[in-house]
């Protein structure tokens, strides 16, 4: 039972970054990777846009009722995202300014932050 909900989940947020790198593609973003994984963490969109190497984490939520998906990205959370880009950045030769972006999908509305924390 467990298992089947799991599943459902897992596809509502596969959804959920599907959607998000369509909206950055149509923005001028160029996707380099969806779900890069390593020993330290995942990131579910690199991308690319106007010089910049951006790191984007999307969280989606059916509705807004127990809050934004933004909401859910906690300083423990964008730590792990930092310390995942490092490691894509060790192991990728970029010589671009990072941004690190949240895309919150709640229900059918999308918010995009951009510079939504830093590695201080």
């Amino acid at each position: 039972m467990f298992g089947f909900f799991r599943k459902l989940t897992l596809t509502f947020g596969a959804e959920g970054e599907r959607l998000a790198a369509k909206y950055l593609k149509k923005k001028g973003y160029t996707i380099l990777e969806q779900n890069y994984r390593s020993p330290l963490g995942e990131i579910d969109i690199i991308a690319t846009c106007q010089n910049k190497l951006i790191f984007v984490e999307v969280k989606r939520r059916s509705s807004a009722r127990f809050g934004k998906g933004y909401e859910a990205v906690t300083r423990r959370k964008q730590q792990q995202i930092i310390k995942t880009a490092n490691h894509y950045l060790k192991y990728h030769n970029f010589n671009l300014l990072c941004q690190f972006d949240i895309i919150s999908i709640d229900g059918d509305e999308i918010t995009h932050i951009e510079r939504a924390f830093n590695t201080h």
